[in-house]
């Protein structure tokens, strides 16, 4: 009887896997189409003198709250507007938004750099012992 419990797990995990076989596969796909994309920017990194300044600002830009949307009316024709919010501060337009969300990713990279002397002088006593 064990036996038949094992057979009918077995078959209905294998239709399983094949009804949803499609977005499995796509999941895998995409996995690899990353690992791959990953791969190609580390070779091309290696050869690039400016990588650091791109891994340190995509770093930076992960840290940085996205740009959000929000619907209200217009305080002057009270029609329906889209306005747009980042760190707390209403803007116009999406371009305005993004340009303060670039700044603050900007501020953020550039931070990293004036305390790394710092932190490298640190890390250099620390391997002398």
């Amino acid at each position: 009887m064990q036996d038949l419990f094992i057979t009918a797990a077995f078959l209905v995990a294998v239709i399983l896997l094949y009804r949803f076989r499609g977005p499995i596969l796509g999941a895998l796909a995409r996995f690899d189409m990353r690992n791959r994309e990953r791969r190609r920017d580390e070779i091309r990194d290696r050869h690039d003198p400016l990588a650091h300044y791109r891994h340190t600002a995509r770093v930076a830009a992960e840290q940085v709250e996205e740009v959000g949307a929000f619907e209200t009316t217009d305080e002057r024709t009270g029609l329906p507007v889209t306005r747009f919010t980042f760190a707390g501060e209403v803007f116009a337009s999406r371009e305005e938004a993004e340009a303060a969300r670039q700044e603050s990713i900007l501020q953020k990279a550039r931070g990293f750099y004036r305390e790394l002397p710092a932190a490298l002088r640190a890390r250099r006593k620390d391997k002398l012992n």
